[in-house]
């Protein structure tokens, strides 16, 4: 499933950050969670309203937006 059906930006929940689907878990969220070294099954335990769907669409969402991202990196 493409990160686009699950991954919702509308302005009126959570300020416009995108957030899982019929839900108020932001992307952010789940993503920290994993830098935090949570498993898929830790974050699974803690936001049962998710799915693992919702999970892989969050990384899917976060990949695309690097993906789109072009930074300017200074080397000394």
């Amino acid at each position: 499933m493409m990160p686009k059906e699950r991954i919702e930006v509308n302005p009126d929940i959570c300020h416009g950050k995108p957030v899982i689907r019929g839900t108020r878990i932001m992307v952010r969220n789940i993503l920290g969670s994993f830098a935090n070294g949570e498993s898929v099954q830790d974050i699974l335990r803690n936001y049962p309203e998710l799915t693992t769907e919702d999970i892989e669409a969050a990384i899917a969402y976060a990949i695309e937006l690097v993906d789109d991202t072009q930074l300017s990196i200074k080397t000394t």
